[in-house]
């Protein structure tokens, strides 16, 4: 199994460095590669506050990506991008919410908008 990073990803998403974005599709292309939600929250990171990209293509374009490699919280990260595509939130809450909606897991936060989402 390979990790992949953050810069990797989106060496391979925005295809703005040939070479990288080719050697990333070698190694999707060896069908061993997993994601985590943590270099997914940093890859959301940065499409929206450097890329200037918005939260439902950001959410669709990664979730397209999931489609290429093992992840271990799929459906925790799907949820979350989808809560992050559709809410102002920041994405680690969308994460949250998602472990909160997908395993039952009890969510301690003073966040206002968090706890709103939560009590739904």
């Amino acid at each position: 199994m390979v990790l992949l990073d953050a810069n990797l990803v989106l060496r391979y998403l925005l295809n703005d460095n040939v070479e990288m974005a080719d050697k990333a599709e070698q190694y999707l292309a060896s069908g061993t590669t997993a994601i985590t939600i943590e270099v997914v929250a940093e890859i959301v990171y940065v499409l929206r506050s450097v890329y200037s990209l918005e939260r439902d293509t950001i959410a669709g374009t990664i979730k397209g990506f999931l489609e290429l490699v093992h992840c271990q919280e799929r459906d925790v990260l799907n949820l979350a991008l989808d809560t992050y595509g559709e809410r102002n939130l920041d994405f680690v809450d969308c994460v949250l919410y998602g472990y909160h909606k997908v395993k039952g897991a009890e969510i301690a936060t003073f966040d206002k908008k968090l706890l709103k989402l939560l009590q739904n």
